[in-house]
C-alpha cells in the first residue's frame, strides 16, 4: 500500500495517506496562522472518499469563509437527533454519531459509524482549532442522502447485510466511469480565477506596413 503526502500551496497544509491497520489512513495537520493556532484532522480507512472530499473540497475553495459555521446545522435538518450524552447527534439509522468532546475547554469533533454492536467501521477526528466551517463541510457530506456508487468487489463495502445497508446494483458505461475523475479535476479547476494576463500579452503589436524609425 502505498504512502502519499500532499502539501499545499503555502506550504502549511499537510494532508497525508498513510495506511495503518492500527489508526486513521488520512491525516490532515495545518500550521498555525497569527488568527488560528495549528489544527489537524484525521479519517479512518473505511471513510467514503466522498465524505472526506466534501472536507478537502471546502479546504481548497477560494470562495470558502472561515466565518462561524455550526457543524450540527447539516445534521439537524436532516433528522439527526440529539443523545443522551451531551453535544451529541445520532443519525436516523442510529449507525452514526457525531459529537463535540469538551475536556478542559478543549472542543474536539469526532464522527463514528458502526454497524451491530461496538463493531468500529470508521471514525473521523478534528482538533479543537479545525475551522468550523471545514466540520459543517464535513457534516453536510456526512448527511447527504445521495447513494455512494461502488463496485461489486467485497471489500467495497463495509457488509453485505440487507438490514444494514440498501444495495441497488446498476450498470455503468465504461466511458462515463473513465471520465469521471477528469470531470471532477476540471470542476475543481474552474473555481480558482483565471491567472493575469502577463505584461508582454497586454501590448499591442504594431500596425502593418508601419515604419519606426
Amino acid at each position: 500500500m502505498p504512502c502519499v503526502i500532499l502539501s499545499s500551496p503555502d506550504q502549511k497544509a499537510l494532508l497525508r495517506l498513510e495506511p495503518d491497520p492500527y489508526g486513521q489512513w488520512w491525516t490532515l495537520h495545518h500550521a498555525a496562522e497569527p488568527d488560528r493556532p495549528a489544527w489537524y484532522a484525521s479519517f479512518g480507512a473505511r471513510t467514503p472518499v466522498e465524505i472526506i472530499a466534501g472536507f478537502t473540497d471546502a479546504l481548497t475553495d477560494p470562495a470558502a469563509t472561515a466565518a462561524a459555521a455550526d457543524p450540527y446545522e447539516p445534521l439537524e435538518r436532516a433528522d439527526w437527533t440529539p443523545t443522551s450524552s451531551p453535544d451529541g447527534l445520532l443519525s436516523p439509522d442510529g449507525k452514526a454519531l457525531v459529537q463535540r468532546m469538551d475536556s478542559e475547554g478543549a472542543g474536539h469533533w469526532f464522527a463514528t459509524a458502526t454497524l451491530t454492536g461496538p463493531r468500529l467501521v470508521w471514525q473521523a477526528r478534528f482538533g479543537e482549532h479545525t475551522p468550523p466551517h471545514l466540520i459543517a463541510a464535513f457534516t453536510a457530506a456526512l448527511a447527504d442522502p445521495n447513494p455512494l456508487p461502488r463496485t461489486g468487489s467485497p471489500l467495497s463495502i463495509p457488509t453485505r447485510n440487507p438490514n444494514l445497508v440498501t444495495r441497488t446494483h446498476r450498470e455503468m458505461p465504461a466511458v462515463q466511469v473513465a471520465s469521471a475523475l477528469e470531470e471532477r479535476v476540471h470542476a475543481l479547476a474552474a473555481r480558482r480565477p483565471a491567472p493575469p494576463a502577463s505584461p508582454s500579452a497586454l501590448r499591442q503589436p504594431p500596425p502593418r506596413n508601419g515604419r519606426s524609425r
